[in-house]
């Protein structure tokens, strides 16, 4: 099957490619299991050698791989920079502490001596979406080359000359072939590859559809999974909150990646004293925002990646506008192919779709609230539970309220971020299961005892 990839900015076809058959799949799996062992066996100092060439190389290449990012996705070129420098990062600090991650732990029992190993598994299966696509492979794929696991990729259709340039990189920073491999498979080919004996685990970034399929079927092989799903993460802003500093974050989560991120503030949630301040001035810096060539410094907002996914956001708007919500600006396609304004909603309320579901697009959600314990009361009701931030000049305050926030990780007056020193993922709807820092090195390992008498 053929599949043609549009640059979301001009509309036009720049790519086509063929997914790949059974016995593709099967040689490229089968090179994972070979090499296996041999990389598991490696010295730490010696993999934390290649994984620091894979750094050098992305540095080497970042103009190139931001290049491809856009034409495939449309991210704004210096947003896709910031994200292959990320990468570049993510490679050196595990390189750097991975060693201390994995070192034995000594637990004090009876015994002479006990302590816990962390063992390479085999062979770890990702299925990695479009939006981040240097990004979210490599928070995945940097800590599990440090603990010996080999890894395939399944990336969205939509990005192949990204994984085929993530897998290029590795080659080239000299990799050993089959330590890493893209797959351009299909989900009916993906859900087959899970139950393949050779994969030993599976993490999935990507919608809680996409995460309730996938989770089903590692359950039903009894594999090991990680699941980083939506959310709609609350931006909570208390009475005595520094707006000027809450505004340019605001814009900041809301707006950066044309919307597309799963950790972007979406519902923002605003007690009645500094309401209406706080409307006042975020439609007055959302509207200085530009849509326009991703490749162009001048343009401050991105396309979307696709028309369904703007058509998507469109329907979500038009919906809450018709149950009483008040648009206070956009709400509407923008003239490009993929284009969609920047569109603040106020007065968002209970049963409507901006309330409820996952706004993935330049759509922001206003929601009013009386006082700090309904801004919590709202901003814990929803199905998600993945990022949050609130803003308060109290920062003991902003802490317990913090506390009290369901959701995978609570910011108090920052940009709600992943950070590789730090666990990323999400609780309820929003997946389960760590990356980053030692917890997400350790997700992928054999959590394995050992007690000597």
């Amino acid at each position: 099957m053929s599949i043609e990839i549009r640059n979301p900015w001009t509309g036009q076809v720049e790519y086509r490619y063929d997914m790949m058959s059974a016995a593709q799949i099967d040689s490229r799996l089968a090179k994972a299991v070979q090499v296996f062992p041999a990389w598991a066996a490696l010295p730490l100092d010696v993999r934390s050698q290649h994984v620091r060439a894979v750094a050098a190389e992305l540095r080497r290449q970042r103009e190139s791989l931001a290049r491809i990012m856009t034409a495939e996705m449309g991210k704004l070129h210096r947003e896709a920079l910031g994200e292959i420098d990320k990468c570049a990062g993510a490679c050196d600090y595990y390189a750097e502490h991975a060693s201390g991650y994995l070192a034995d732990q000594p637990i004090a029992t009876e015994a002479r001596r006990s302590y816990v190993q962390y063992m390479p598994i085999g062979c770890v299966l990702a299925v990695m979406p479009w939006n981040f696509p240097f990004w979210q492979v490599f928070r995945f794929l940097a800590p599990t080359m440090m603990a010996g696991n080999v890894a395939v990729l399944k990336h969205a259709v939509t990005v192949p000359r990204c994984a085929d340039a993530i897998e290029s990189v590795l080659r080239v920073a000299g990799v050993p072939e089959g330590v890493f491999a893209s797959l351009h498979i299909d989900n009916a080919q993906t859900a087959s590859l899970i139950g393949d004996p050779r994969i030993q685990a599976v993490t999935l970034t990507g919608s809680e559809r996409a995460g309730k399929s996938v989770a089903a079927t590692a359950g039903a092989h009894l594999k090991k999974c990680v699941m980083e799903l939506g959310g709609s993460d609350p931006f909570v802003v208390l009475q005595d909150a520094d707006l000027d500093a809450a505004i340019k974050i605001a814009v900041a989560s809301r707006f950066g990646n044309a919307g597309q991120t799963c950790i972007a503030a979406k519902r923002f949630i605003l007690v009645d004293a500094i309401a209406e301040a706080f409307v006042e001035r975020f439609v007055e810096a959302v509207g200085a925002l530009q849509i326009g060539d991703p490749d162009d410094e001048f343009s401050t907002l991105a396309p979307m990646a696709r028309t369904d996914l703007r058509d998507e956001v469109h329907r979500q708007v038009q919906s809450s506008i018709a149950a009483g919500a008040h648009c206070l600006m956009g709400g509407a396609a923008h003239a490009s192919p993929t284009g969609y304004q920047a569109t603040l909603l106020d007065r968002v309320a209970p049963g409507m779709a901006a309330y409820h579901e996952e706004l993935f697009g330049p759509a922001a959600a206003i929601i009013r609230v009386r006082d700090e314990v309904d801004a919590a009361r709202v901003a814990n009701d929803t199905s998600f539970g993945l990022g949050a931030s609130v803003w308060t000049t109290d920062r003991e305050r902003g802490e317990v309220f913090a506390r009290g926030i369901q959701a995978g990780a609570t910011f108090v007056n920052s940009l709600v971020r992943s950070d590789v020193r730090l666990p990323f993922g999400g609780t309820k709807q929003s997946g389960f299961g760590r990356e980053l820092a030692s917890h997400g090195i350790h997700e992928f390992t054999n959590i394995k005892t050992v007690y000597v008498d």
